[in-house]
């Protein structure tokens, strides 16, 4: 059955400026880390894209080595976008990343200009595009020059195989360094993609302070500890979980699930419940009542979730108080 998107789409999502740039992101944009790869269901991913289409999310983020295997979460992703949103393309925003293990050999890791260039052609074959909105490093080469990293951006840009360019999982000494150099570079760093959440606060030290003085954006990835900060795990660890499926690719491992981590999720629930959110929607909230993110990435293994993320629009704001009980919460 065709698919016709829904006339309302952009009544209700909320869009933020990408720092000081003139790119609008919706408050939550879709990340394709699980449940799209080669061993997922095909049209469970077709209904999670429809469903955040429809719901005003514009923004679709992969890496080159999302799956599992490697590479096919990009091949799934273009062959539903050629069967349903090839015709909206100039409405979506679609990134994709390259910095961690995709092929063997000493050309397929890390950040040489060759890793970079080869990686996006690949992508763009597998997806089916002439070019990707945003290019990320994904992570920093500690034997790379950072100048070849951020030369071989520059060089993406100029090429058109992407109009922006960002960088992911840098800390905020070597995030200032690689933003200074693109900007002498002619092309501005529009956007860091940091791991953050009530869980993992470490942007909170320095690295949001850069990206908010350099005008970059921040989309923060696994706002939900992958899994943890949902009501899923409020009485333990459920055999259809990540924890249990043992699923890799950076899943969610059961030893992440302690007791000291289940007291303070269900004390955390416990604040949820008193605002009228679920804990997911708690938080996300939580992560975008901070004015310089520009977007929280959202995981989802079924539609329904998707949409019980959007909820969290409807409240974002935090009393002193609330604030106070949750850093309590967290020590």
């Amino acid at each position: 059955m065709s698919y016709l998107a829904a006339p309302d789409r952009y009544d209700t999502m909320t869009y933020r400026r990408c720092g000081k740039s003139g790119l609008l992101l919706p408050a939550l944009s879709l990340g394709l880390w699980h449940n799209f790869g080669a061993i997922d269901d095909l049209d469970n991913a077709r209904q999670m894209l429809r469903t955040a289409f429809d719901h005003g999310i514009t923004h679709f983020d992969l890496a080159n080595n999302y799956g599992p295997p490697p590479g096919s979460a990009e091949s799934s992703f273009g062959q539903l976008f050629q069967q349903d949103f090839v015709t909206h393309r100039d409405e979506l925003i679609i990134s994709t990343k390259a910095g961690y293990t995709m092929w063997a050999g000493p050309y397929g890791d890390w950040g040489s200009k060759k890793y970079l260039v080869s990686s996006l052609d690949q992508s763009l074959r597998r997806m089916g595009l002439n070019y990707v909105d945003i290019f990320y490093h994904h992570r920093p080469d500690p034997n790379t020059p950072l100048e070849e990293t951020m030369v071989a951006l520059d060089g993406i840009v100029r090429s058109g195989k992407a109009l922006y360019v960002g960088i992911s999982n840098y800390g905020a000494r070597e995030a200032k360094q690689a933003i200074q150099m693109l900007r002498e570079l002619g092309t501005p760093c529009l956007i860091h993609q940091p791991r953050y959440s009530l869980f993992d606060r470490w942007v909170e030290k320095k690295l949001l302070h850069v990206l908010h003085h350099e005008g970059v954006g921040c989309i923060p990835f696994s706002p939900l500890a992958q899994g943890l900060l949902t009501n899923k795990y409020l009485a333990g660890i459920p055999a259809d979980s990540r924890a249990a499926s043992h699923r890799g690719n950076g899943a969610l491992e059961e030893g992440a699930v302690t007791e000291d981590k289940l007291r303070k999720i269900r004390a955390l629930n416990e604040i949820a419940q008193q605002r009228g959110q679920s804990l997911a929607q708690f938080a996300l909230a939580w992560i975008l009542k901070d004015p310089r993110i520009s977007s929280v990435l959202i995981g989802a293994s079924k539609p329904a979730q998707i949409v019980d993320s959007i909820g969290c629009l409807k409240n974002i704001s935090f009393s002193a108080g609330e604030l106070k009980k949750i850093n309590g919460i967290l020590g």
